[in-house]
């Protein structure tokens, strides 16, 4: 735990809500300060080209983006031949290799521009899908076409925006002590913002859960797709009444047919499905008629067959990603570790970017308390783990996690008593935990291996009609 973690821990309730408004003020001038409007004009303008005027675009982008790269970011002038330097220079992307995460996580600064680079970037760190660390430099430039891209092709495009009133599960630490009985809520008043515990969820809170909700007034929900699942389920089963809601937007994991039945009876609006990455190299919205259309100017999308081919419409493949809004740390044929499928039919909403038919594999197993809460995105706990190379967790039974770590020279006590810490800050000091460093962490057919494994049964979504696997 950090230190301002920490002091926020020690904080009374109506401070921790004090805190996180402070927090919301600085945080909404570095999302939405001087630029983004003009970046929400932008992408708002380019929202109807033509396929030859966004095929046009790229070309220009890419080529400037694989021209700097192979002269000025390091670890492409330094790990690209002579040959693949010559095809970068002229815009050839398929004649350069793919990147996998492992440079990018053992060296992330070797990745940066050093002449797009501001003299502090924002640096984000994350586990990964796959319980992968990753190191990602910004600027705050990019940070605000971010947020100006969600605002049109996302929030713009279910009917709501971020200056409305919304509700967010996200992987912040909302209530600090695991056996809290609530509230599982704190206020960012600056954005009118109620963010909710994805760690708290279970029969018994439920009813706190909506009650938040009424108490902030909220339009809309954001955030971790199966934590939004696994409180509508609740809400179904105990014929609980939420607020008046315009729309939900979920991230970070798929939602299954099944899902979106269950949320849509509670919720009482449609959902409406993200697809993003904190990279920030690929950004996928669902317009109003249901369909994931990828934005050209995030980046540009391949979807390839193990042997680097295309692949066809409808066929699965590996998502492989070339990064053009985000050039501080140009990302290119980066290799998500997520599969794919196009769908080559048009789109009655006009819009000619490409057409995602299905994201396969972002559903993952939920963790499942001794007091019954579920919790989704739990390898969160090896963010900022800087002795970790990889990371599983494996939940054996009700009070007993595996976490299988592929550790650094580095790693030491410390950070085993840390692991053992994040995790019984989550589920509570009953759970025993057990820290098990492995050469490797197996991978499936597809090349990745499952972040979060469950042995429960109860506990799998799949169990559940699940039509997405962890591939």
């Amino acid at each position: 735990m950090g230190r301002l973690d920490a002091l926020y821990a020690r904080l009374p309730l109506l401070l921790q809500h004090a805190a996180v408004s402070a927090f919301g003020a600085y945080w909404y001038w570095q999302r939405f300060g001087p630029g983004y409007r003009r970046y929400v004009a932008e992408y708002t303008a380019r929202d109807h080209w033509s396929a030859a005027e966004w095929n046009a675009w790229q070309r220009r982008r890419l080529r400037a983006v694989l021209a700097g790269a192979a002269r000025e970011v390091p670890y492409y002038r330094d790990t690209w031949t002579t040959a693949e330097c010559r095809a970068a220079l002229a815009g050839h992307l398929t004649a350069l290799p793919l990147l996998g995460k492992e440079p990018l996580r053992a060296d992330p600064q070797a990745f940066v521009w050093p002449r797009r680079a501001p003299r502090r970037p924002l640096i984000f760190h994350t586990s990964g899908s796959t319980g992968t660390p990753i190191a990602s430099y910004w600027s705050l430039a990019e940070l605000r076409r971010s947020l100006a891209v969600r605002e049109v092709r996302s929030a713009g495009w279910a009917g709501v925006s971020f200056r409305d009133p919304r509700a967010t599960f996200s992987g912040r630490m909302v209530e600090p002590d695991p056996l809290s009985a609530g509230p599982f809520y704190r206020y960012n008043a600056v954005e009118r913002q109620t963010y909710l515990s994805p760690f708290h969820l279970r029969p018994a809170t439920a009813r706190q859960y909506v009650a938040a909700l009424q108490r902030g007034g909220v339009v809309w929900l954001t955030g971790y797709a199966v934590s939004y699942y696994l409180l509508a389920r609740l809400i179904v089963e105990q014929g609980l009444t939420v607020p008046p809601l315009r729309a939900v937007i979920t991230t970070s994991e798929g939602v299954t047919p099944a899902m979106r039945q269950v949320m849509e009876a509670a919720y009482r609006c449609r959902v409406y499905e993200e697809y993003s990455t904190v990279e920030n190299v690929l950004f996928a919205g669902e317009c109003p008629h249901g369909r994931l259309h990828v934005s050209p100017d995030i980046g540009l999308v391949e979807i390839l067959r193990p042997d680097g081919t295309p692949c066809a419409p409808g066929e699965a493949g590996a998502v492989v990603v070339t990064s053009l809004m985000r050039r501080v740390q140009p990302l290119i044929r980066y290799q998500l570790g997520d599969v794919a499928l196009w769908d080559a039919a048009p789109c009655p909403c006009g819009r000619a970017m490409p057409v995602l038919q299905a994201v396969v594999g972002r559903v993952e197993d939920v963790v499942v308390g001794p007091d019954g809460r579920q919790l989704v995105r739990f390898h969160g706990v090896f963010v900022d783990q800087p002795h970790v190379r990889e990371g599983q967790i494996i939940q054996e039974a009700l009070d007993r996690i595996r976490v299988k770590i592929v550790p650094t020279p580095g790693f030491g006590p410390a950070d085993r008593a840390d692991i053992v810490a994040r995790v019984q800050r989550r589920l509570g000091p009953a759970v025993t935990v057990v820290v098990e460093p492995v050469a490797a962490i197996p991978r499936t057919a597809a090349g990745k291996f499952r972040a979060v494994v469950s042995l429960l049964p109860s506990a799998s979504l799949r169990a559940e009609g699940s039509s997405a696997g962890d591939s």
